[in-house]
């Protein structure tokens, strides 16, 4: 088995409306110190025994279902799963 680490992020060129606000909110709460929040999402994939090639899979899923990669960019950690 192996653990596959996915992140996925808005393109830089996007606006971030969700981060907007919870830096809004920190600054608020008494933390001026944070200038930037970018929101994204982190999964975690568990992948069993194949004799697909890991990257080709692992790419196919984020392009075709978890990242919209119009606006958003995705990155990924391979792992041995214990």
């Amino acid at each position: 088995m192996t653990k596959v680490k996915i992140y996925v992020t808005l393109r830089e060129s996007v606006l971030d409306p969700q981060g907007s606000a919870v830096q809004g909110s920190l600054a608020k709460m008494g933390y001026n110190e944070v200038e930037d929040v970018r929101i994204g999402k982190y999964l975690e994939v568990v992948i069993g025994d194949t004799d697909r090639d890991l990257d080709v899979l692992v790419k196919e899923m984020c392009e075709k279902l978890l990242a919209n990669t119009v606006i958003e960019d995705y990155r990924y950690e391979v792992e041995e799963a214990n």
